[in-house]
């Protein structure tokens, strides 16, 4: 049995992604940029900001085109109500159960640590987290294990002891890199390529799942 679960908030624990779509479309229509699709947003994302806004760019990426629309995003994401960014069926649910068990919980995600508070005081407010570890940009993002190494090393257990729970090809990597298991959900932004990576532990379509896998 795992003693510590990091999870993936974007995708793994909350679906987000529309708020993002709506204020990446206002911040590049009103400077002019062509907006993508959802799915093409959804493949842009992953990385930290900085690394998203150069992929939406595509061959307009410069490092002032890259500034100026993260600027603009981040102003828009952060009055925005962020109405459309809840938790997956059964997300607390399952967290307080896995809690309840005795397995530390932690966040690790490329979205700015604040912002992941955020939800986590607006959503799962019951739960302990051992450390929640966002994008700082004096420190290197996913899929580094620089956030994974920090909760690992705050919750005292051991790689065996490990498990890393997302939705994308950068968790499964995230993990990869910092020597532990990882376990992919199907209801994230993930791919059909990510779920066959056979680095992957178990790829699983409900969040119940997790308990007796965990």
């Amino acid at each position: 049995m795992k003693k510590l679960a990091i999870f993936d908030f974007d995708g793994t624990l909350c679906d987000t992604v529309m708020d993002v779509v709506i204020c990446f479309d206002e911040a590049l229509s009103s400077y002019g940029f062509p907006t993508l699709t959802r799915q093409e947003y959804i493949e842009c994302l992953g990385g930290n900001i900085d690394e998203a806004v150069s992929l939406i760019l595509k061959d307009q990426n410069s490092k002032e085109n890259i500034e100026l629309i993260k600027n603009a995003y981040e102003k828009l994401y952060s009055v925005s109500n962020k109405q459309n960014s809840v938790p997956f069926p059964d997300a607390l649910e399952v967290l307080n159960k896995l809690q309840e068990k005795g397995i530390l919980l932690a966040i690790n995600s490329n979205r700015k640590t604040d912002s992941i508070k955020y939800f986590a005081d607006k959503y799962f407010k019951s739960i302990d987290f051992v450390l929640i570890e966002g994008h700082n940009p004096d420190y290197p993002s996913k899929p580094n294990p620089f956030g994974v190494n920090r909760i690992i090393k705050k919750a005292d257990v051991s790689l065996d002891e490990t498990v890393y729970i997302g939705d994308s090809s950068t968790d499964i990597n995230t993990a990869k890199n910092s020597g532990i298991d990882c376990i992919l959900v199907s209801w994230g932004y993930g791919n059909e390529k990510d779920y066959e990576n056979e680095y992957v532990l178990k790829v699983v379509e409900d969040m119940n799942q997790l308990l007796d896998i965990v």
